[in-house]
């Protein structure tokens, strides 16, 4: 009876290690990729139970009974890529070694340089190579005009889900495509046309424009402003073309600063800067696009809220100035 209970008791182990070494590996190649999502507080079962729906492993309960040889694993909040029938050992090791997909937000008014910076504090990801890339002209935008090589400003914002292993070049022909459709919406180049511009010159202005109005209710006449001045000759004198050329995203501009050699300071130089300055908001785009009517040619941060006013002449320039210094505004 002894010898007949144990046998039994053999038995279930071999055929239980069987059905868990059935569920292991995959029965053919990697299948397409999967990203799960990982809430914080999400139980283990319940991120199992996900896994195993999406047909990324078999069975949760082997993989459980799996571990007790191989380890547990302790899972973070976060997102992951795995691939549909991954097998355990691929499922483990992922898990184990913590999310492994980011998001990188591309905000309005951020520069290829910045983004850059946000990129290289990833995992795996290569900041100077990106930035790199993305100023040689070996990936081109259909704006970007003949013997550029930035594609400043004329990459799409948002988020972007950054992949393992996911290459540079990937990830900008994404932004270059969400850029394109954003454009087209605006109707970049029928508009820009209409202005006689170009459409890469309109998203300039636009690029100056967001750093220069920040709000929204300022984009419209600053934008003005800029074309009043070029319809003019003059030199546009933005401080965020000077602060771009110094490497600085803010902050005062001297008198020293307005000296600095670079084909950027519009002090020095007249039109508009050899590349945008930063990627223009959606808002900025419209701003510059349809600019509203007016005759101002000098505005000035008036309020604590960034309310901007606008003058035509210089004396009314000079008032504002003066308001603004009486309100304790730079």
């Amino acid at each position: 009876m002894v010898l007949g209970a144990v046998a039994v008791v053999v038995a279930a182990v071999v055929v239980g290690w069987v059905w868990i070494d059935g569920q292991v590996g995959p029965s053919g190649p990697k299948g397409a990729q999967v990203v799960v999502t990982v809430a914080a507080g999400a139980s283990t079962q319940h991120t199992l139970d996900v896994l195993s729906a999406k047909g990324v492993m078999g069975s949760p309960l082997a993989f459980r009974l799996w571990t007790i040889v191989h380890g547990s694993v302790v899972i973070d909040a976060g997102t992951y890529a795995f691939n549909r029938d991954d097998g355990f050992a691929a499922v483990w090791s992922i898990l184990h070694g913590g999310p492994n997909v980011f998001h990188l937000d591309v905000r309005p008014g951020l520069t290829v340089a910045e983004v850059a910076g946000q990129l290289g504090l990833m995992p795996g990801q290569n900041g100077i190579a990106f930035e790199r890339l993305a100023t040689s002209g070996a990936v081109r935008s259909p704006y970007e005009p003949a013997g550029s090589k930035s594609l400043e400003g004329i990459l799409g914002t948002g988020v972007y889900e950054i992949l393992p292993g996911e290459s540079d070049r990937t990830l900008l022909h994404q932004m270059i495509t969400r850029f394109d459709a954003d454009a087209a919406s605006a109707g970049l180049t029928t508009g820009a046309a209409a202005l006689g511009f170009t459409p890469y010159e309109v998203v300039t202005i636009a690029s100056i424009d967001e750093k220069e109005g920040v709000y929204g209710p300022n984009l419209g006449p600053v934008a003005r402003v800029i074309y009043n001045r070029l319809a003019r000759g003059m030199p546009l004198q933005m401080d965020s073309t000077v602060l771009y050329a110094l490497g600085q995203d803010g902050g005062s501009v001297t008198h020293a600063d307005e000296q600095t050699p670079s084909p950027y300071n519009t002090y020095l130089n007249a039109g508009l800067t050899p590349t945008p300055i930063c990627f223009p908001s959606q808002a900025a785009l419209s701003a510059a696009l349809h600019p509203p009517a007016g005759q101002w040619l000098y505005f000035q941060v008036v309020s604590e809220n960034g309310t901007e006013a606008f003058a035509d002449t210089f004396a009314q320039q000079l008032a504002n100035e003066k308001l603004a210094q009486e309100r304790g505004l730079p």
